[in-house]
């Protein structure tokens, strides 16, 4: 009887075991930069030697609501392009509608919209001269900006290196010395996989986390994975999972260029908005 209870307790054990997702191994640890100038060069040649991409994949996204105590989920196929160093388009076909999410910026101006009524039927759009202020979205062009290499980017920015375990950690304040972003390095392949971004109640806003990294030409690599999590206050936690299935390196010609990089006109939603020095300003319809 013992040996059979002992049997039957291993079965169990066995079967909670397999039920239980598998612990991460930790990250080896590798020497980083020494000093914030090499790791502030390192992102800069990052982001001069990023290429134009186009991709395809697709998106699990959880989205909260007004009003709704639980979040809306979707699983969508996406496309992705990109033109350095400002010009990023992502649309998710929701819906039924190859336009249900559609996300970009070009040289000016931003915007995000989702049309299906479950996710707020809104359109969000600013010029980068007003000033950045993304809180209010559920995903930012910036932050997707940020996946592909433009991390540093133009801000007027003093930075400082630390060191955490296994990355390197480059802290960016503003002008008035308030913590506006955190990129973590991890320093076995010099690659960007976490950015933190602060509010201006100096918690953090925003995680972007990319994950394998693949070659698109020479010298170029890409995150396959870009995940992005909008903290809303208590449990409401936006979150956006890409995969992305292919990348390639593309050119864009001019009249693709156009097509793709300049902000659609606001039709057929019910809510219209423009961000304005961080401030989100209803428009009259």
């Amino acid at each position: 009887m013992r040996g059979q209870f002992v049997t039957s307790i291993a079965v169990v054990m066995f079967i909670l075991g397999g039920c239980a997702p598998p612990a991460r191994k930790p990250l080896p640890i590798c020497p980083g930069k020494e000093s914030t100038a090499e790791s502030l060069r390192l992102l800069r040649v990052y982001a001069e030697g990023a290429k134009s991409i186009k991709a395809n994949g697709k998106c699990l996204a959880k989205i909260y609501s007004e009003g709704k105590a639980k979040p809306h989920k979707e699983n969508f196929p996406v496309k992705l392009w990109f033109e350095p160093p400002t010009q990023i388009r992502l649309q998710g076909d929701v819906a039924f509608n190859a336009r249900g999410i559609d996300v970009g910026a070009n040289e000016n101006e931003f915007w995000l919209s989702m049309k299906p009524k479950e996710i707020g039927n809104s359109y969000f759009w600013g010029r980068w001269s007003d000033g950045a202020g993304f809180g209010a979205l559920k995903i930012g062009p910036d932050i997707l900006l940020d996946a592909f290499g433009m991390a540093e980017g133009n801000e007027k920015m003093s930075w400082a290196l630390s060191n955490e375990g296994a990355f390197n950690v480059l802290t960016g304040r503003n002008v008035t010395d308030v913590i506006v972003k955190k990129i973590y390095i991890y320093n076995c392949d010099e690659r960007i996989r976490k950015i933190e971004y602060f509010g201006s109640n100096g918690e953090v806003a925003f995680v972007l986390e990319m994950e394998e990294y693949v070659d698109i030409c020479q010298g170029v690599q890409v995150p396959k994975i870009i995940k992005v999590v909008r903290f809303g206050g208590g449990d409401a936690e936006d979150s956006f999972e890409i995969t992305l299935d292919s990348v390639r390196q593309k050119d864009f010609d001019e009249k693709l260029l156009k097509k793709l990089f300049t902000r659609p006109e606001p039709r057929g939603f019910k809510n219209q908005f423009r961000i304005i020095n961080g401030e989100v300003i209803e428009q009259v319809l």
